[in-house]
């Protein structure tokens, strides 16, 4: 049975610039960095979300192609209010894929946007439940 989300892994391009996006952007830490002769691997925490790790992968051996929407499709972010949080970010440097934030028909607010490494990102606001 699933417990948690444990990760989500990144293949990176550059590892200082990513590891620093994170951590900038979002408040992520570096909680351990390692390398071997072929990769060069990252794993970041965040102090909100102790059980859930980004890893970063940057092969330093080609290892053959990657889609270009990467393996993973997306990280979504939950923020509170959305509109403030994407005013925050525009002011961090954010292009957002969209003028405004889509609305599902369960009240879910979305807006996308790239990371560092053209990873698609996304924050999330939920409708409150009464």
């Amino acid at each position: 049975m699933i417990k948690k989300v444990e990760h989500v892994a990144f293949i990176v391009t550059d590892m200082e610039k990513t590891i620093s996006y994170y951590s900038n952007m979002f408040g992520f830490s570096l909680r351990k960095r390692r390398q071997n002769k072929v990769r060069d691997l990252a794993f970041l925490m965040h102090d909100q979300q102790p059980g859930f790790e980004i890893e970063l992968i940057r092969d330093l051996v080609p290892q053959g192609g990657y889609s270009d929407k990467g393996i993973v499709n997306h990280l979504a972010f939950t923020v509170e209010k959305i509109e403030a949080a994407i005013q925050f970010y525009k002011e961090k440097g954010i292009n957002f894929l969209s003028e405004t934030y889509d609305t599902a028909n369960d009240g879910t607010k979305t807006i996308f946007f790239y990371g560092p490494n053209r990873e698609l990102l996304q924050l999330v606001e939920r409708e409150e439940s009464e």
